[in-house]
């Protein structure tokens, strides 16, 4: 490839790109020693602090409570099946959660989401002797979608279906559907 030749404006731009002595803006005193623009930023969020630089400390540490070291890793607990049958407030209190989590976490629209309740709904409706097959190929959609969609506050949800498959009873695959309800309305 030839090389350019650059304008005389370019040339000028690219000699003053180097370390410049300026006077300091208004409000701010000029740096010691020429510190770079990543050095001194500890604490501000940007890159330089964090565990994997030798920072100190995570983002979450600032937070009341100091942030759950373990949670973050292993995420939330598992909601409980059989919890999820018998308690309705448990049902809406686990529907808040995966909700507050997909707006911590993930980018994933309101559309998807409704596509996937959608096909829960189709599943429920399906024949009693092909519902635990719905079921079974809606979790393959499912562990897609998040994968796909870099969805992971549904993590949860994957692992609850994993459970209302293999218990195979009309009452599971009632509160699946009561489940994901609950968590689209909360998501609008």
């Amino acid at each position: 490839m030839a090389e350019q030749e650059s304008t005389p404006q370019e040339a000028k731009t690219q000699e003053t790109k180097g370390p410049v002595s300026r006077p300091p803006r208004e409000g701010r005193e000029k740096r010691e020693g020429g510190e770079g623009r990543r050095e001194g930023r500890e604490g501000r969020g940007g890159g330089g602090g964090g565990p994997h630089r030798g920072g100190e400390g995570r983002r979450d540490d600032r937070r009341p409570g100091g942030g759950d070291r373990d949670r973050d890793r292993f995420g939330p607990p598992e909601i409980e099946l059989e919890k999820l049958i018998s308690d309705s407030l448990y049902l809406d209190n686990q529907a808040h959660g995966v909700v507050s989590r997909m707006r911590d976490m993930d980018s994933g629209t309101k559309s998807q989401l409704r596509r996937l309740y959608n096909a829960v709904r189709r599943a429920y409706r399906a024949a009693e002797a092909e519902r635990q097959h719905e079921f079974v190929m809606l979790r393959a959609r499912l562990a897609y979608t998040i994968a796909r969609h870099g969805l992971r506050s549904l993590d949860q949800i994957e692992k609850l279906l994993l459970q209302v498959t293999r218990k195979n009873d009309a009452r599971g695959y009632e509160r699946f559907k009561d489940l994901f309800e609950a968590i689209v309305a909360y998501n609008e």
